[in-house]
């Protein structure tokens, strides 16, 4: 797209950008000056200030825009003082973005006059996908007229230039082409990626590599010229706030300050690359253009020197603001959820058994008749077939494509999205294939999704329900069969859950709707249909609309005989998932002995109730279907033992799978590295001879 001819900026904005500049030259190098002050590691705008106060002036209050770490200018832009920015470069108490608990130029804000911010991280290019899903979060919204705005909402991605080479970049450009979003891509093409140079990291600038994807339109333009970028980001803000496509800007600019204040321009720059760049300062171009249209410079000074003072007072007054209490540090974990008690109906009369994925299909079902807010989304979740193990079957053809519908092959974006997605308030529900596929979306769970309620200060809790077929059965092999709970369990702030039977599935299903926070269900595949020899019980009375079962509340599926643990003859066997019925099945060859717990969620986990119940029975067995060593049920055996050792007979035992790589697709292998029911009834015998 062509910028045309230029217009007139007025002479109020011109004079507002270079008190902006000004101000954003002061801040930074007030931080230089006071580096023994400014400890914590920080970024500034230098170079970057006309493109990024060109975007911000576009802004209104129903838009969202996502800053990368260099973007204090668009900060400064859009609203935010110099003291407010500086309560976050010195990780104050008010530091209004995280309660000190992010970098410098890592914004989040629901501050209702300005333009909305999701948590921002530190990876770069990370923040792509979430704000695509912002987005897509809004066409949603206004295709079903859930909201209405006072005028059509534009989302801006803020990227710099090196990070457009992630390939969870090249996720939202397809996404957001392929289904016309109303975002802007803005890229900030300094030529630098810290120390590596363009030649060295990329074949093209973002404005050819995006050719490539048909749809997404394409701007260029000089980002360090206010004027022309002014222009430029009305145009592009124009286009998508009217047309309701995708519009991806590259700016060219300079850098002129440190990559970051501890990976200084002297490590890896020569006088003469300085020097190019500082002949493109922002400040300087328009300082110049100001004086040629008239303006007195006297004026200009004026504004410099008050632009310096303000930024000094500013300084004083956030170095004397308070530090964060100590015991804040556990705050914003988790949103509440209001989901605490077991409520509903678990086994209406009269009602026959259903198998576990007609529970989830038939939850999903009565959430989206009465929530117009949920949606479903994944590879292959579509009417075509409804899920490869018919796990949403009938839902595209109740709701639509527009509520039901499929994605490519893009985990990363499947996951990631939802950021987006449930900022805007919607519930997204997704699937990951399998397993074994949600290695390319861990990126997104970690870094984005289960960090943004802790480092958003509590604004932004992800509020998604991320389903997950898991487990082996029937020689399914190395890539449909994985466990992956350990990996999971070793994320801090998002929940999983992993039911054994169909009315758990159900209520935990219900529960995670009514959660704000992440979760994870997995999903058993050889319990979908209780096609395993032995796991008939999973299929349960299904229970009513209204029956609700909540996270971190275990239960015991068998209770031993109370005259054995009397004795001194008993034990517990602790597990989840499949491990429910090997359990079940070894126990039958030790009538009154055996008690199990079903743990339905490990994260929370309800250690309360195991701890009673090892204490009562002095031995216990962790249950696995994971490779052990390293292993979720390794580190809760060791809980379990920390926590019981005074009242066990022995130590606290694990059984799971072999350790191997892989799950072999030989139906011998595979027994022979799964756990079964002879395996645990081995375990048993053994640990009730001590």
């Amino acid at each position: 797209m062509e910028i045309g001819t230029k217009k007139h900026v007025s002479e109020e904005i011109l004079l507002k950008a270079f008190n902006h500049m000004m101000l954003a030259k002061a801040m930074a190098d007030i931080y230089e000056e006071n580096r023994n002050i400014t400890k914590y590691v920080h970024s500034t705008s230098r170079g970057h200030e006309a493109i990024q106060l060109a975007t911000a002036y576009q802004l209104t209050k129903d838009d969202w825009v996502s800053p990368y770490y260099r973007d204090e200018s668009l900060l400064l832009g859009i609203g935010f003082e110099p003291f407010r920015l500086m309560l976050q470069l010195l990780a104050k108490a008010d530091d209004p973005f995280s309660g000190g608990r992010s970098y410098y130029s890592h914004p989040s804000s629901r501050e209702e006059d300005l333009p909305k911010i999701i948590q921002q991280s530190s990876a770069t290019g990370m923040q792509a996908i979430p704000t695509t899903g912002i987005a897509q979060g809004i066409k949603y919204i206004q295709e079903f007229n859930l909201k209405t705005y006072d005028q059509n909402p534009v989302v801006v991605c803020s990227l710099g230039d090196n990070s457009v080479t992630e390939g969870e970049v090249a996720e939202a450009f397809q996404f957001a082409a392929l289904h016309q979003l109303p975002v802007i891509f803005l890229v900030q093409d300094n030529e630098w990626g810290i120390s590596v140079t363009k030649e060295e990291a990329r074949t093209s600038d973002a404005y050819d590599y995006a050719a490539g994807f048909v749809g997404l339109n394409r701007m260029r333009v000089d980002g360090t010229d206010f004027i022309e970028s002014f222009e430029a980001m009305k145009k592009a803000v124009d286009f998508v706030r009217s047309e309701r496509k995708p519009m991806l800007v590259c700016a060219k600019t300079v850098l002129i300050g440190h990559h970051t204040s501890g990976v200084r321009r002297e490590f890896y720059r020569d006088e003469d690359d300085l020097a190019k760049h500082r002949a493109k300062d922002p400040g300087k171009i328009l300082r110049n253009r100001l004086i040629e249209d008239g303006i007195l410079e006297d004026l200009l000074n004026k504004i410099e020197k008050n632009a310096r003072t303000e930024a000094e007072h500013a300084f004083e007054k956030a170095i004397a603001a308070e530090d964060p209490k100590p015991e804040t540090v556990t705050d914003h974990i988790f949103a509440p959820t209001p989901i605490t008690e077991e409520s509903g109906e678990r086994e209406p009369k009269g009602q026959e058994k259903i198998v576990m994925v007609d529970a989830a299909i038939h939850a999903i079902q009565e959430l989206m008749w009465k929530h117009p807010e949920a949606l479903l989304y994944g590879q292959d979740v579509g009417e075509r077939i409804g899920g490869v193990f018919r796990e949403a079957v009938t839902l595209g053809k109740k709701f639509g494509n527009k509520r039901v519908f499929n994605t490519a092959i893009q985990e990363a974006y499947i996951i990631g999205s939802t950021v987006g997605m449930s900022a805007v308030g919607l519930k997204p529900i997704v699937e990951v294939q399998f397993a074994d596929y949600i290695y390319p979306g861990i990126n997104q769970l970690i870094t984005e999704i289960s960090k943004s309620n802790y480092l958003s200060n509590g604004k932004f809790p992800v509020s998604n329900i991320i389903r997950v077929p898991i487990g082996a059965y029937g020689g399914g092999g190395p890539y449909h069969s994985g466990s992956v709970e350990s990996i999971l369990a070793n994320i801090k702030g998002i929940k999983i859950a992993y039911p054994s039977n169909a009315a758990d599935f159900k209520g935990l299903l219900k529960a995670a709707y009514y959660d704000p926070n992440p979760v994870v269900m997995l999903e058993h595949k050889g319990l979908y249909w209780s096609k395993v020899p032995g796991t008939e019980d999973a299929k349960t009375i299904e229970p009513a609309e209204d029956y609700i079962l909540p996270f971190g509340k275990s239960n015991i599926l068998l209770e031993a005989d109370k005259t054995e643990t009397e004795k001194g003859r008993t034990m517990v066997i602790v597990t989840y998932g499949m491990g429910v019925y090997w359990a079940k099945e070894a126990a039958a060859n030790f009538p009154g002995i055996v008690e199990i717990i079903d743990l339905r969620t490990l994260i929370p986990l309800d250690e309360k109730l195991v701890f009673e119940r090892v204490k009562i029975h002095s031995k216990c067995l962790v249950l696995t279907e994971e490779q052990l060593n390293n292993s979720f049920a390794e580190a809760f055996a060791h809980r379990i033992s920390k926590n019981c050792f005074r009242n066990l007979d022995a130590p606290v035992e694990t059984l799971g799978s072999l350790n191997l790589p892989a799950v072999p697709i030989n139906l011998i292998l595979e027994k022979e590295m799964l756990p079964n029911a002879e395996k645990v009834s081995e375990k048993i015998k053994e640990m009730l001879s001590h």
